[in-house]
């Protein structure tokens, strides 16, 4: 692909890149003048290998303390640590010499921590680290808080709900997805201590690093004797970038991959008593007893839910910004509790954290490691067994792409790999937030026929959040329909889908030819022009106003049909067409199979009357 540049960017940055390179050529043509005779080389090297030492022990202790907090950084929000990132990146404004100066207020004799260790902390080795730390620290710090920032908190909840504690969580997944950017930062932080200069000078003028060694040689001799001094500064220096550079080209060559091997426990071995035997298909499951009663302040946003279900499956529909996944959050445990309880089967569950609580959670973009294989997602839960992994492998048709990552990976596999993993878990609730949404229609259609099947094998209470109400109509026995937070109506799915308590509950479960009419009796409906609608389901009462709806799927055209109306209009509709009829004072949409035109201006149809949806008007 040819890619198109605004003229003056090359030349703009052509000019800068010329600049760069033209004292690394302009010393280059010195190697041959150079006095290399003037040169004391053991003083030098001596002063590299202490600048060598020195810029390592510093990076060491960087890390040690700079991961740490460039995570509490990027993870823990409000003022006062955006004043400690601040304060912390402050080195990086001030000049070396003033870095130097501060320090000694510090560590130099009349300092508080050079009292405390007699002036042991000044022109030593101890006071070049010290000096080093100071000036570099903050390139790890930034690094580091750059790369947990970018990684999707959300990956530290789903471990958290397989049964990982936060230094688990840290360990295995928050640090190996960070580690090409702090290992970025750490090479940094390395150049920085090696060449720093300015500071080091002010607390440790002995024994010399090699920046002031080189300071010192140039006094003394002047800029003949300097390219043999400055060589290993160089060669050092392009190691250091080249190693920056292979680990930005392939993060697991250096960091990634050993990092992992260091942190990840061994297998659970086949057979292994920490999970359950795989499930029996299509055997009898025990309904677990749930009661969620939620309630939850996010600034403007307040969720305010009592549901307690009593079947296996069950759904939470409702538009988006409802509280459907913050509700799912709260009940696994990676959302802060707020008010009121989770109780499971009669234990409270409120109280706990995530990684006790037993439920399994599939979050909306699957929630996959990306540094993890199929098989190591698959082995990441506690409780985790490689017979159940087998057995879910096999069953989700996931054969041959066990050492595949994520990234590797189509939306499709992706989902059935985070429900493998999930199931992996011995669990009472798995929780899944809209799986099916970034699917295309076919493979959407496909993966709810193979969920559905599947839910018969499963032991777990499933609670699935839609917007969808097909999916919700075909995956849940039990329906709670939420909006701003609120619970519109719950109940048993077909109760809900047939007598809607209002027409913006009879609108989110998918409610099309929306009209008005007065309960003739029972089971009908007179429409504003005396058509009278038969209906099923529960009675109405005589009188009643109401409101009802009917899916254009479910009425067909025949000439024997009930029902009789003028022809308004005619839309092909792929292999159909709508047509537009006026029954009484509304104007109703019927599809039809048949892909020709036709010219009636009448025509008689028949409405399937458990397919009509009935509620009060008020």
């Amino acid at each position: 692909m040819i890619r198109r540049v605004a003229k003056p960017l090359p030349w703009l940055a052509g000019l800068l890149a010329i600049y760069l390179v033209a004292p690394l050529v302009a010393g280059a043509q010195q190697l041959g003048l150079a006095d290399w005779n003037s040169v004391d080389t053991n003083a030098l090297i001596h002063a590299s290998l202490i600048s060598i030492a020195s810029a390592t022990l510093a990076t060491v202790l960087i890390a040690i303390g700079g991961i740490p907090l460039g995570y509490v950084l990027a993870r823990i929000p409000g003022r006062a640590m955006a004043a400690v990132g601040f304060i912390v990146q402050l080195p990086l404004a001030l000049p070396p010499l003033t870095s130097g100066v501060l320090l000694l207020f510090l560590i130099g004799y009349t300092g508080p921590l050079g009292r405390l260790f007699e002036g042991a902390l000044t022109d030593s080795f101890a006071g070049i680290v010290l000096a080093q730390v100071f000036v570099a620290a903050p390139f790890l710090i930034v690094a580091a808080r750059s790369g947990f920032a970018a990684m999707d908190p959300v990956l530290e909840g789903v471990a958290a709900t397989l049964g990982r504690r936060p230094v688990q969580i840290f360990l295995r997944v928050s640090l190996p997805i960070a580690w090409p950017t702090i290992l970025s930062g750490l090479l940094l932080a390395w150049l920085r201590a090696f060449g720093e200069f300015g500071a080091t000078v002010m607390v440790a003028y002995h024994p010399y690093s090699l920046p002031v060694y080189t300071y010192v040689a140039f006094g003394s001799q002047g800029l003949p004797a300097m390219m043999p001094v400055l060589l290993p500064t160089l060669v050092l220096g392009l190691v250091i970038m080249a190693l920056s550079g292979a680990v930005a080209r392939k993060p697991d060559w250096l960091g990634g991959t050993w990092l992992q091997a260091i942190i990840a426990p061994a297998a659970v071995p086949n057979g292994g008593d920490l999970g359950p035997p795989p499930p029996t298909p299509h055997g009898h499951h025990r309904i677990a007893e749930v009661n969620f009663r939620l309630a939850k302040q996010l600034g403007g946003f307040h969720l305010d839910l009592d549901w307690s279900p009593r079947a296996r499956r069950l759904a939470i529909l409702g538009p988006s910004g409802s509280g459907k996944s913050l509700t799912l959050q709260l009940i696994a445990g990676i959302e802060p509790f707020g008010h009121g309880s989770v109780v499971v089967d009669g234990q409270e569950l409120s109280r706990l954290p995530p990684w006790e609580r037993n439920i399994a959670y599939v979050p909306q973009n699957y929630g996959l490691f990306p540094h993890l294989t199929v098989s190591e997602q698959l082995r990441f839960p506690v409780g985790a067994d490689a017979g159940v992994a087998e057995h879910w492998i096999n069953r989700l048709a996931l054969q041959g792409l066990e050492q595949r990552r994520p990234a590797a990976l189509s939306l499709g596999q992706q989902q059935r790999v985070a429900l493998a993993r999930a199931l992996n878990r011995p669990a009472r609730l798995l929780l899944l937030d809209e799986p099916f949404s970034a699917l295309d229609a076919p493979l959407r259609a496909r993966l709810r026929r193979d969920f559905l099947a599947l839910q018969a094998e499963l032991a777990a209470t499933t609670i699935l959040v839609t917007h969808d109400p097909m999916e919700a109509a075909l995956l849940a026995d039990e329906l709670l329909v939420l909006a701003e937070g609120r619970v519109l109506q719950c109940g048993p799915a077909h109760q809900v889908f047939m007598r809607p308590v209002s027409e913006r509950v009879a609108r989110l479960v998918g409610a099309d030819n929306v009209a008005a009419g007065i309960a003739a009796d029972e089971h009908s409906i007179l429409t504003g022009d005396g058509a009278l609608v038969r209906i099923a389901g529960p009675p109405l009462r005589k009188g009643e106003r109401v409101g009802w709806s009917f899916p254009p799927a479910r009425a067909e055209i025949t000439p024997q049909g009930a029902y009789c109306g003028v022809v308004e209009a005619v839309t092909p509709v792929g292999v159909g067409r709508h047509v537009t009829v006026r029954l009484g004072d509304v104007s109703v949409r019927i599809f039809d199979g048949q892909t020709e035109n036709s010219h009636a201006r009448q025509c008689s149809f028949d409405i399937d009357p458990f397919s009509i949806q009935v509620w009060p008007l008020g």
